[in-house]
């Protein structure tokens, strides 16, 4: 991979969100050479019945570890606590220096809405550091800060959870990637957040992780004729990007 080649960085709220909505595309990219760092805001310390936070979030962070192990990317973690990212002026900069860092062409996350608060404040605070990572001024209290990008990087929204509004209905993506040839290690990616399965049966009564993943990529794939998809809608409000570099990159 040349130095030129654009850098990827998914972000999402918690470990396995990122598995669910956008790893099959993730692998899509890496086959063509992109670098990808995927990012969880938090390490899921609210995940468990029966370990405390700081053991659960460390269990965690390993099975985010070796989902990205998988996909041979970088795996970071803010280190937010679980029901506890909020639009403040120290969670945007600690976004926008994780931004600064990954050097992204794109970066893909959660959309503005969804059925989860931590959801939707990462939607909020990686769109709003995308910008901030351009300023010069704008600084990010580090001790060893990255400097500021030359360019506001394509943003991407991954599907809210089921493709639906706070209401149920449908959200229709703007456009589906066909992730067919990478569903069975998108599947594997997930497997990997065991902890997750036994909080969702635990929680939700949810025993079926894997297939429920499988039937809500299937129904995308439906919409464009092929087995499996993910979709995305693209952030194209001033001054964003407009031109399509994601499809671009896949197509090309």
């Amino acid at each position: 991979m040349s130095e030129q080649s654009p850098r990827i960085l998914a972000i999402h709220a918690h470990p396995d969100d990122i598995e669910l909505q956008c790893a099959g595309t993730l692998s899509l990219l890496k086959q063509r050479g992109h670098a990808i760092v995927c990012c969880t805001m938090t390490p899921g310390d609210l995940g468990s019945m029966e370990l405390s936070r700081k053991e659960i979030a460390a269990v965690r962070r390993g099975e985010a570890r070796a989902s990205a192990d998988l996909l041979a990317a970088e795996y970071i973690c803010a280190e937010f606590g679980d029901l506890a990212i909020f639009n403040s002026d120290e969670a945007r900069r600690r976004v926008t220096e994780i931004i600064r860092k990954a050097r992204p062409a794109i970066v893909i996350t959660a959309p503005p809405q969804d059925y989860h608060c931590d959801h939707e404040a990462t939607s909020q605070l990686v769109r709003d550091a995308c910008f901030g990572a351009t300023v010069p001024n704008y600084r990010t209290h580090q001790t060893d800060p990255a400097p500021p990008l030359d360019h506001i990087p394509h943003l991407y929204y991954v599907d809210p959870v089921e493709g639906t509004d706070y209401f149920g209905a449908p959200t229709p993506p703007e456009f589906i990637i066909d992730i067919s040839s990478e569903m069975e290690l998108k599947l594997r990616m997930l497997a990997c957040h065991a902890s997750q399965r036994e909080w969702l049966r635990a929680i939700h009564g949810m025993d079926e992780y894997l297939d429920s993943c499988r039937r809500w990529s299937a129904a995308r794939g439906q919409e464009i004729g092929c087995a499996y998809g993910e979709g995305y809608r693209q952030h194209k409000g001033h001054p964003f990007p407009h031109d399509n570099l994601l499809l671009e990159l896949l197509t090309a």
